[in-house]
């Protein structure tokens, strides 16, 4: 392992690193990876705390697809969609928080049981 890479935060999907030989913070969150400078990554963690999540939600409520939140990256026709619970699992790892494990409740659990 690198000797300039320090692990900021990590969990359960991602984890963020930051370089000191480069300068740059590494964002790893599921199948997506970002190089950000400080700046950068200030202005992404102010872009998604100021994502309204009841109007994406509200609006896309018939939508298909289980991700409704939009996180628009670079230009305008590149767009990340998460839901809510990945969009608090990005801040958690964008302000170095530790994840807090949060047990589900039965009417959570999404599960087809199906015996053979």
């Amino acid at each position: 392992m690198c000797n300039y890479l320090n692990i900021m935060g990590r969990s359960k999907n991602g984890v963020l690193t930051f370089c000191n030989r480069t300068k740059l913070f590494q964002l790893i969150y599921n199948n997506l990876c970002f190089e950000l400078y400080e700046w950068e990554l200030e202005a992404l963690k102010e872009y998604i705390e100021q994502l309204d999540i009841p109007y994406w939600e509200k609006h896309l409520k018939h939508w298909s697809q289980q991700r409704k939140i939009p996180i628009s990256v670079g230009k305008k026709h590149f767009i990340i969609l998460v839901n809510k619970e990945e969009v608090t699992e990005l801040l958690s790892l964008l302000r170095f928080e530790k994840q807090k494990v949060k047990l589900l409740s039965h009417e959570e659990i999404d599960y087809q049981f199906i015996e053979n």
